[in-house]
């Protein structure tokens, strides 16, 4: 069951292998002058997984996602664009419930006339049982089934069509429940919360995405 917990967040942690390699260099026994030379190749490999930082105060570049505010348990996700208002959707990412990522949501809403008020997506790890999809259950109430649409090296994405009722229960309540299930391990189910605190400010600020 560790194993599966771990599977979204690993590529972050191959991510950081070369810096902590370099770490572990810089602390050895000084070396001699040719083994001190630089090597451009191995240099430049270890400088792109490194950020030389900016400006904090730098306005975000055209089409680049950036963090707008984080309004209780959610962050307004926007991508930066030439209007006068980015479009932005609402984000968390859910842990094992010892601080190791392992799925996150994001939420948005949909014009008016259809079935579905919001739409949402939600990544789990790779290692999810797909036929036995996920569900979601508000403060203990009844859950609702959804099915996986598709996986990339990423993880597999659930796409969810929210009704006015269930965006009045993520309202109203306290935390939903998704339960995903492991393929190494059907016969389990992991359970991961979603805070709904600052759910009903972080919704009224949602663009709605034209679909």
């Amino acid at each position: 069951m560790s194993k599966f917990l771990k599977a979204l967040p690993i590529c972050a942690a191959l991510a950081l292998s070369v810096p902590q390699a370099l770490f572990a260099q810089t602390t050895a026994t000084k070396p001699t002058t040719e083994q001190a030379t630089p090597d451009a190749g191995n240099a430049a490999k270890i400088e792109e997984q490194l950020s030389l930082g900016e400006d904090a105060d730098k306005d975000p570049e055209l089409g680049k996602p950036y963090t707008k505010e984080v309004i209780g348990a959610w962050e307004m996700r926007c991508i930066k664009t030439e209007e006068e208002v980015d479009p932005c959707q609402m984000y968390q990412l859910l842990d094992d419930g010892q601080g190791a990522p392992v799925a996150e949501v994001s939420l948005f809403r949909l014009p008016e006339g259809g079935k579905a008020e919001a739409g949402a997506t939600i990544v789990v790890p790779l290692e999810t049982s797909l036929p036995q999809q996920l569900t979601i259950a508000v403060d203990g109430g009844k859950a609702r089934r959804y099915p996986y649409a598709f996986c990339n090296p990423v993880g597999c994405y659930a796409r969810l069509g929210l009704t006015p009722a269930d965006v009045a229960a993520f309202k109203r309540g306290n935390e939903a429940v998704i339960t995903i299930i492991p393929a190494i391990a059907p016969d389990q189910q992991v359970k991961l919360t979603v805070s709904l605190s600052g759910f009903t400010a972080s919704y009224d600020k949602v663009s709605v995405i034209e679909q």
